[in-house]
């Protein structure tokens, strides 16, 4: 397969994965789709790349939300994060803090947020979800919606989960994928698109997080869906995106992420 459809078969994975309900982080995309201004609550989950602590800022700074919590404990990323958000900021202490510690310091500084929820004690993104309803019941938070923010490539399944364990099927969940990229060839080799973003995954290791994804959301034996091991709602896969899994799966067998009986375990 040459690289034009290699990185074709990326973009159709990232797309899908990258799931986004309204356009922008923005009051304006808020109220033009949802109707609403302000939502009640947003989220924003460890696992994301540090950028998505500035779109996140930004738009808290905004008023997008009558509320905020960041959820994270420490898991495969939190290193990569600590590392970003320490060179950024050097008088932030990240060593051995947890991904909600470490951006909730860099939010409170470089935007002054304050007021913030945390949940320190979820490892993978199972636990995310109903760790966050725990700190919202703990707080007595009942949101009518929410926006919930995660690195592009889990979105989906973020979703998937929400819809499994949120009893209150009345509430209203936004997807908001913290960044949208492309893979593009250039001088031979597949690139990112745009560069530059503030701690983004290199080629390899974003083809990892997307090839690891479809397998897990499948709905059947192996998959996480009610037909498998029950983690998330059912997922539609539609057939382009399972097409461009399998021709990406000749190329990079090896960068397949093997689903963990832990609920995928940020490894």
């Amino acid at each position: 397969m040459d690289l034009y459809k290699i990185a074709e078969n990326i973009n159709i994975l990232g797309d899908f994965l990258g799931k986004r309900d309204i356009d922008t982080l923005s009051s304006n995309a808020l109220k033009e789709k949802c109707q609403v201004s302000q939502t009640d609550l947003l989220i924003l989950f460890g696992g994301s790349i540090a950028y998505g602590c500035d779109v996140v800022g930004k738009a808290i700074s905004n008023n997008i939300a009558k509320n905020f919590m960041i959820v994270g404990g420490e898991g495969h990323t939190t290193e990569s994060l600590r590392r970003e958000i320490h060179h950024a900021y050097p008088e932030i202490v990240t060593t051995g803090k947890t991904e909600a510690d470490v951006m909730s310091e860099y939010l409170k500084r470089k935007y002054d947020i304050d007021n913030i929820l945390l949940e320190r004690h979820s490892t993978n993104c199972g636990n995310n979800i109903t760790y966050a309803l725990d700190v919202m019941k703990q707080n007595n938070l009942f949101p009518n919606n929410m926006i919930i923010v995660q690195d592009s490539t889990m979105q989906c399944r973020m979703d998937a989960g929400f819809r499994k364990y949120l009893q209150d099927s009345k509430v209203k969940v936004i997807n908001f994928a913290s960044y949208k990229v492309r893979v593009e060839v250039k001088n031979g080799k597949l690139m990112i698109e745009p560069s530059g973003i503030w701690g983004m995954w290199d080629i390899e290791r974003y083809i990892s997080l997307l090839m690891g994804e479809i397998p897990r959301l499948l709905d059947d034996a192996n998959g996480y869906g009610p037909n498998g091991k029950n983690y998330i709602a059912h997922v539609d896969i539609p057939m382009n995106v399972l097409k461009a899994f399998e021709e990406l799966k000749v190329e990079y067998a090896d960068l397949v992420r093997v689903a963990n009986p832990l609920y995928a375990s940020k490894q």
